[in-house]
């Protein structure tokens, strides 16, 4: 699996300085913090684009072999409430 970016690709439209009549206007305070949050996520998309470990964990994920394994996995070690509940007291202290 290959994760490819372009840099410097055209802005979306969103992004572009407005035309007319109404580019006079100052954004609303909603719009801003829309438009805020959009930038954030992009650019938390890129971060993880670009991290090796992230990249490491997708390829690992996405193997067949590795998806596999991962949904046969079963609970064959089921605990009931009260044991959970006194291991986690235990080793709490």
């Amino acid at each position: 699996m290959q994760i490819r970016t372009i840099a410097n690709s055209i802005p979306p439209a969103r992004d572009l300085p407005a035309q007319g009549p109404a580019a006079s206007s100052a954004p609303s305070a909603e719009s801003r913090r829309i438009s805020d949050n959009v930038t954030a996520a992009r650019n938390t998309a890129m971060s993880a684009l670009t991290n090796d470990r992230f990249r490491i964990m997708l390829e690992q994920i996405t193997d067949p072999v590795s998806s596999g394994a991962l949904m046969t996995m079963s609970g064959d070690n089921v605990v009931d409430f009260k044991s959970a509940q006194s291991s986690y007291a235990d080793n709490s202290e």
